[in-house]
């Protein structure tokens, strides 16, 4: 009963809350909505027009010191500082549009100490793309790398993910122990794009990224609906931009 909301006696039959009856409630929806309208400055799309942007989970791994952390944080924040040795696992979540079409990229950053080998294969578990990080002035996480491809090989079929082999720190060009050549032909051997990177020197981080987004997008169209769940391309001006880029995508 009304009554039973306000002090005193009974209001009149016919006597209605016009406040209250005036004022429309908004659903959760349109509250959301509406809010979103505010902060992105336009009108909130009907249910016609929006579309949920696919969601990807990318695993980066490869040896410690490799620089896995240090490409993640210059694709996220255009950042690069020396990062202590990541322990267990880092996650990110990165939105991103590619030929037009908006992702969501979940990026799972493992540890490279041998120690936690065991604890990273939970991390790759569902993943729909890889990056396989190398030094080009180690040989011996050249190696590493080509193991952690063998591992994903067990654990994946070759429609199941994407991998890209990433040789990084070419800021350390004259201390180079891993060819371009040797690199490629890898990748290539065993179907991986592939590319050469360095953290320090912002060259050819974010295309790294990008490569991995467009060919998970291409795959996705390919199978006509959208990837397992186990999520403007940005112009690179630094000094490495003089450099002659090194990298296979077939």
């Amino acid at each position: 009963m009304i009554s039973s909301c306000f002090p005193g006696p009974p209001p009149p039959r016919n006597w209605t809350p016009s406040r209250l009856a005036t004022r429309p409630r908004l659903s959760l929806k349109a509250v959301l909505a509406t809010k979103d309208m505010a902060q992105a400055g336009g009108n909130p799309r009907s249910d016609g027009d929006s579309q949920q942007p696919s969601i990807f989970k990318v695993v980066l791994l490869g040896s410690s010191s490799v620089g896995k952390s240090s490409l993640a944080l210059r694709f996220l924040k255009n950042d690069f500082r020396e990062i202590l040795p990541t322990l267990g696992c880092a996650f990110f979540t990165h939105m991103m549009e590619v030929d037009g079409k908006a992702l969501k990229l979940e990026l799972w950053d493992t540890a490279g100490q041998e120690k936690y080998h065991s604890v990273c294969h939970l991390y790759f578990r569902g993943a729909n793309a890889a990056l396989l990080v190398y030094d080009i002035a180690k040989k011996d996480t050249f190696h590493r790398a080509q193991n952690w491809w063998k591992e994903l090989e067990n654990e994946f079929q070759p429609e199941e993910i994407v991998v890209i082999l990433v040789g990084n720190k070419m800021d350390l060009e004259d201390s180079r122990e891993v060819t371009f050549e040797e690199g490629k032909t890898f990748s290539e051997s065993n179907k991986l794009l592939f590319m050469e990177t360095s953290a320090k020197l912002n060259y050819q981080v974010t295309e790294a990224f990008t490569a991995i987004a467009r060919e998970l997008l291409q795959r996705e169209e390919q199978h006509g609906g959208p990837a397992q769940q186990k999520n403007p391309s940005i112009d690179l001006e630094n000094s490495a931009s003089q450099k002659k880029g090194k990298c296979c995508l077939d």
